[in-house]
């Protein structure tokens, strides 16, 4: 396999930021995802796969609850990247000062979000470092006009420090993800 071709291929992709909140119980958490894609073409029936670190606390909550609210960001929301990508949420709410309504489902809806989709979980696939969520779409917002940030764009207009810290996380996560790959293999 060439891990050039792939890597090449890959850079391609305009990686969109999510924001993805849970609750169960008093605890309520967020992450920054790149992966949430559209998984039916069926109208009617909207379903999305949502990959969520393992060890990260939102996932945790999702699972507990079974639901999550996907938040697509734009340029304006980008500090929400800051607040919900670059530190674990065991240790504080990362929804704390932020405008959020309960949904249907339970989880937090920040208030400010131009796009979301909230979902209740059908069924989780473990894939080593992620945990991949099937759910239905239940509820939804999204503004026409809405230009989707991507990680290609947050690159370009973030302060230096920020990125430098981004770097820093995505490498050590890079490590630790590739051991629970490998992991994963091995058992499998």
């Amino acid at each position: 396999m060439s891990r050039d071709a792939a890597a090449s291929l890959f850079s391609l992709m305009q990686r969109q930021l999510w924001v993805v909140t849970a609750a169960a119980g008093d605890r309520r958490g967020g992450l920054v995802a790149t992966f949430v894609s559209r998984a039916s073409i069926v109208e009617s029936m909207p379903r999305v796969l949502v990959g969520l670190g393992v060890r990260q606390n939102t996932t945790e909550l999702v699972a507990q609850s079974s639901a999550l609210v996907a938040h697509l960001l734009t340029e304006t929301e980008a500090d929400w990247v800051w607040n919900f990508g670059l530190d674990s949420g065991r240790g504080r709410d990362k929804l704390a000062g932020l405008d959020t309504r309960t949904g249907s489902s339970g989880a937090p809806v920040l208030s400010a979000a131009k796009a979301w989709l909230e979902c209740r979980v059908e069924t989780t696939m473990a894939t080593g470092d992620r945990v991949v969520a099937l759910a239905e779409v239940i509820d939804a917002a999204a503004d026409p006009d809405l230009v989707p940030l991507t990680v290609e764009r947050l690159r370009e207009i973030a302060p230096s420090h920020r990125l430098e810290r981004m770097d820093q996380l995505f490498a050590r996560d890079g490590e630790l993800d590739a051991r629970l790959i490998a992991e994963f293999r091995r058992e499998s």
